[in-house]
């Protein structure tokens, strides 16, 4: 039995034929595509416009197929237009062959500048392509070939699509395509052939034709006339008279305000090659037929200077140097090193004088004794030197930057340093102009950078230049180093910092401008004050100080007496000094202390003299004695940073939400109110906290008229409700408010303490730290280049761009730790508007728009330039007889001539007769680099009763590629 089950096994083999193949598949999955992109039927567009396929929308859209295991893409290319009357195309829908047909015989569109190379080859507004998916891969053999045909051709019988449908085949970059359409009773076959080598009869017209003609194998005689179109392109490459005009900067010279060639606070501008490399002239001769000219292996009728139609376009260097860009990029590299400045420079410049020859004996009196800051012990001209003295020292004798270039830098920073005295704080306000309400008012404030016209701009276009022609990374950390001495000068000599506007911090500036502005505000601040000690005679200074100890006196009764509150508040502070500097009203200091002190003190607070008033508040009066209410002298509020306010936030928001917490909070808030309460009561003695709140804050303090009981109508004011809540901080505050004119409050603000906040924080910034400060004055700088160099070009596409690139600006720059990548993105952008700039002035100098005498003319020209720069391919206006062409015609002239000098005399000999040398040297124009003929015919096929349908040979040359291809249409309804 089992011997004889083996034979039975076998017997039962069946193959299942109703199951479709892979190949039956493929071709179902296209219909399937077909189908759903609604490809089926005929669908008649209008006539194509001339032109259309430049200026028109090309859209596409793409699915994924597989053949087996081999993945296909299809893509369906089309022009978008608006759709005809029904009406009309009912009409014509049955006897119409399909629109593709109808488009190979349109001439409005040959040779177009931009567009698929099978719209370029077919003039087709509409095809689907199958390619394979994966760029690597490739349909190579004849038999896949051929298959891929066949299934293409029974999937447009079985849909009617009359879309033609094309096949990739060979290698990419070969751009092989075959294809097929189909229409009721008609075909077309498109066919290609590519070759490196073009073969010698084919380099002509005439040898073209025989081509075409046989391939049509047209059975009538005489053939029915073939029209021809003939686009033959010449390159100039060799602009012999026109050097390009943008000179490279010249690094050694310094003159006068000048670093590198170039004023300080400009940035350098342009390319530093010729940014059009190539000019390609196309002469057309759009509708010719054949007979009407000769053009063979011996002699052409094809004149370029005779051609109707020319057109010109550019080739625009791949990537050219331009300044601009190179000089931020250059920066932003900066904001990629990760070294400090002393690691840079060399060992720290504040080192102590004795430090490298400490003993280590001393290592444990060092931890017991406090450490001194040595920058105190050092007079500002010994500091420098010694500074200037390590650096030598631990760099070498030759430091990045030379004296003069330093010295130039520091006088164009500040420019007060070049007088004798520096200027004072009125001087120096009125010098640095406020931020102007126009367009870099704008800039500065969307890119979070700093004024054009102040100091951190200045710098940041100093460290610039200075990274790009001086001494690199270090030069900028020498920069830097020499900058933050100059700040410590000027903060221990009371000399303000120029270029800052006065006032607080300004949060819309980068971080580094609001820090130098604090530097400033500390700076007025204690040079007030020491003029306020200068300016008080040596003979009152005892009576003064003898009202300050009765002063002190004051204060302290009522510490006594209020006990625990009273502590509470004055508790609350950074240092338990007190503070007793603020030098407003000086002699009332003397007086009110004299008199205090002969009232024995101020337990009967309605009878000490008032003190610190500033004038008297309108018409208004104390409710308890009915005096005049005085608005006092009060200390300003301390002025803070972007990052003190973030870290007063994060103390505040660490308090949690508990009552404790909340109540704290309020209390570090209440810091100034408190202080302006003690003001106002010293100002107004007898006044009581609705006195205050009518002054401080009118809204809580609520009016109503009400009648008394003698029947008259009087003003009846109480506090508002939030005011009466229990333990309400305002109530909580004036009662621990003692009456202390400003002057002897403890200060507010501690300039001295702020000061040397930011220059640690100055000191301790590394160089690429310091560039991402100053990266968006850097990037706001180069904008406004831009803008200044566009309006003398006036270039619309630029305009565009810039708006694009401020509106990127704006979002990127806003946030401190940007993305390198968006940054770059930023620069690149800027640099492409500077290419285009570069471009229009190359182009300009070429065309010499500047030497045309005749208005006219020069407008023409100019309109001619500009839409080089905007449009792919322009047309010259009256072709090699026009302005421009005439132009042209010279540029292609004197490169031939100089290509004739340059020839060696071999070659010149090897050249031929002396007949035939004369005739090459003075040819106007050289072999053209591309020859496109377009051949169509409407011829019936393939039967002298067949119907007449298009035909079509698209053929191209170069010098290294050859290139048919043909569109040829059949009847099939008797075939």
């Amino acid at each position: 039995m089992a011997a004889d089950s083996e034979p039975e096994s076998e017997v039962f083999e069946i193959t299942d034929f109703t199951t479709a193949s892979e190949w039956e598949r493929f071709i179902s999955k296209v219909e399937e595509v077909l189908n759903d992109w609604k490809l089926i039927g005929n669908s008649l567009g209008k006539p194509l416009e001339k032109g259309i396929f430049t200026s028109g929308t090309w859209e596409e859209r793409a699915d994924e197929i597989s053949f087996a295991d081999f993945k296909f893409s299809v893509t369906h290319h089309y022009l978008v237009q608006e759709s005809t009357d029904k009406e009309g195309k009912d009409e014509e829908s049955e006897d119409a062959i399909p629109q593709s047909m109808q488009d190979l015989l349109c001439m409005n569109n040959d040779f177009p500048p931009r567009a698929h190379c099978l719209v370029r080859w077919y003039g087709l507004r509409e095809f689907v392509v199958i390619a394979p998916a994966a760029h690597s891969d490739a349909v190579l053999s004849e038999s896949k070939c051929n298959l891929l045909l066949s299934s293409i051709s029974i999937a447009l019988g079985n849909t009617g699509c009359q879309v033609p449908l094309f096949v990739q085949i060979h290698h990419k970059w070969r751009r092989m395509y075959m294809g097929e359409c189909q229409g009721p009773g008609v075909r077309t076959d498109f066919e290609m052939v590519h070759l490196r080598k073009v073969p010698n009869q084919y380099t002509h017209l005439s040898g073209l034709l025989d081509i075409f003609k046989s391939k049509i194998g047209c059975p009538l005689t005489p053939l029915p006339p073939v029209s021809i179109a003939i686009r033959f392109t010449y390159v100039l490459q060799d602009w012999q008279q026109y050097f390009w005009p943008q000179q490279p900067p010249d690094i050694d010279a310094l003159v006068g305000g000048e670093v590198g060639g170039l004023e300080f606070g400009k940035l350098p501008f342009g390319a530093c090659e010729d940014p059009i490399s190539e000019l390609h002239l196309a002469t057309t001769w759009p509708h010719l037929t054949e007979g009407v000219i000769v053009d063979n292996d011996v002699y052409s009728d094809l004149d370029p200077v005779q051609a109707p139609h020319w057109s010109v376009r550019v080739r625009k260097a791949d990537n050219p140097q331009c300044l601009l860009g190179d000089f931020v990029n250059e920066f932003l590299k900066i904001c990629r090193r990760k070294e400090s400045t002393d690691e840079i420079l060399g060992r720290s410049t504040f080192e102590e004088e004795g430090k490298e020859v400490a003993d280590i004996t001393h290592a444990l009196s060092k931890l017991t004794e406090p450490a001194p800051v040595p920058i105190h012990k050092l007079s500002v001209s010994n500091m420098v030197h010694t500074a200037k003295k390590k650096i030598r020292k631990h760099r070498g004798e030759e430091s990045p930057l030379n004296n003069d270039v330093l010295n130039t830098i520091l006088l164009f920073l500040f420019p007060d340093a070049a007088s004798e005295k520096p200027l004072d704080a009125a001087t120096s306000v009125d010098n640095s102009n406020p931020p102007s309400e126009g367009e870099d008012y704008t800039l500065y404030n969307q890119f979070k950078s700093a004024p054009s016209d102040s100091l951190t701009y200045k710098l940041a276009l100093c460290l610039c230049m200075i990274n790009f022609y001086h001494g690199g990374l270090k030069g900028v950390a020498h920069l830097w180093q020499e900058f933050v001495l100059e700040m410590r000068f000027r903060w221990e000599n009371n000399f303000l910092i120029p270029g800052l506007t006065s006032g607080p911090p300004d949060l819309r500036c980068c971080l580094l401008h609001q820090k130098l502005q604090m530097l400033n505000c500390c700076i007025e601040r204690k040079k007030a004050r020491d003029e306020g000690k200068k300016t008080s005679p040596s003979d009152n200074v005892t009576n003064a100080c003898s009202g300050g100890q009765l002063g002190l006196d004051h204060l302290r009764d009522p510490e006594k007496e209020k006990g625990e509150v009273g502590k509470s508040w004055d508790s609350w502070s950074d240092s338990e000094e007190e503070f007793f500097e603020c030098l407003s009203d000086t002699e009332d200091l003397k007086g009110n202390g004299q008199e205090g002190g002969k009232k024995g003190g101020p337990k009967e607070t309605t009878n000490f003299k008032p003190e610190g008033r500033l004038h008297q508040h309108g018409k208004l009066t104390l409710l308890q004695n009915g005096e005049p209410l005085y608005i006092p002298v009060t200390q300003e509020p301390a002025p803070m940073t972007e990052d003190l306010l973030e870290e007063q936030s994060e103390v505040l928001a660490k308090l949690g939400t508990s009552a404790e917490g909340a109540h704290l909070r309020a209390r570090m808030q209440s810091a100034c109110l408190l202080s302006d309460m003690e003001s106002f009561k010293a100002a107004n003695p007898g006044c009581v906290l609705e006195d205050f709140v009518r002054w401080y804050s009118p809204r809580d303090y609520i009016e109503e008229e009400v009648t008394d009981e003698k029947g008259n109508v009087v003003l009846k004011g109480e506090l508002s409700a939030r005011m009466k809540i229990p333990s309400n901080m305002w109530v909580e505050a004036w009662e621990t408010a003692k009456p202390i004119p400003a002057r002897r409050q403890r200060r507010l603000f501690d300039d001295t303490r702020e000061a040397e906040k930011v220059l640690h924080y100055l000191a301790m910034q590394k160089p690429a730290d310091l560039a991402r400060h100053l990266l968006p004055c850097v990037i706001h700088a180069a904008v406004l280049k831009v803008k200044e160099e566009e309006s003398l070009e006036n270039i619309p596409s630029v305009k565009k761009i810039i708006k694009q690139i401020i509106a990127h600006s704006s979002k990127v720059l806003h946030f401190p730790s940007t993305e390198d990548k968006k940054l770059e993105e930023i620069i690149l952008q800027i640099t492409n508007v500077e290419a285009i700039i570069a471009r229009a002035r190359s182009l300009k100098a070429k065309f010499g728009t500047e030497k045309c005498e005749q208005e006219e003319e020069k407008e023409d020209l100019e309109r001619f330039v500009s839409c080089l720069l905007e449009h792919p391919e322009v047309s010259v206006t009256g072709a090699g007889r026009g302005h421009a062409g005439r132009i042209i015609h010279k540029l292609f002239v004197n490169a031939q001539r100089a290509a004739a000098v340059a020839l060696p005399e071999e070659e010149l000999k090897r050249s031929g007769c002396p007949e035939e040398r004369r005739q090459n040297s003075v040819s106007d124009f050289p072999p053209p680099a591309g020859r496109e003929l377009i051949l169509r015919a409407t011829v019936p096929r393939p039967a002298p009763y067949s119907k007449a349908l298009p035909q079509r040979m698209y053929s191209v040359f170069t010098k290294e590629d050859f290139r048919l291809a043909g569109a040829f249409s059949s009847d099939t309804s008797f075939f």
